[in-house]
């Protein structure tokens, strides 16, 4: 468990110092990291970033007023507003993950196969299997 916090705490700062470098605070660059995955509505922005939801309303605002989401209706459902990644949006989460320095030197000490290994051990542990609970 040391080394699982030594090493997100190591990821996150290379992250915060490469948001901060697209003049972004952490929270705006981890709401574009997750909408690359796809659009999100607010309610699941604030769940998986965990924050309040009046918060994830200031963030998106401030990311939409820059260009880098914009908020649609939800196919499913017209009362609720999706948040999307513009073409902007992606180009700044792209550049953000170029300049992770300190982590894609780590990765790039891995070989493909190990890269393959490393990344389903974290699915495996970290992404919730269909059906299963979470504790």
């Amino acid at each position: 468990m040391e080394l699982l916090s030594v090493s997100l705490a190591a990821y996150y700062g290379d992250f915060t110092v490469a948001a901060a470098s697209e003049h972004l605070t952490a929270s705006q660059g981890k709401t574009l990291s997750v909408l690359r995955r796809g659009p999100a509505s607010m309610s699941v922005l604030a769940t998986t970033l965990t924050c309040d939801a009046s918060n994830m309303t200031g963030i998106v605002d401030r990311l939409e007023k820059r260009g880098l989401v914009r908020r649609e209706p939800s196919p499913s459902d017209r009362r609720v507003k999706n948040v999307v990644l513009t073409a902007e949006g992606e180009r700044v989460i792209d550049v953000i993950r170029g300049k992770m320095h300190h982590t894609l030197a780590g990765l790039s000490r891995l070989d493909e196969q190990e890269r393959d290994t490393f990344h389903a051990l974290l699915e495996r542990v970290f992404t919730a299997q269909p059906g299963a609970d979470r504790p």
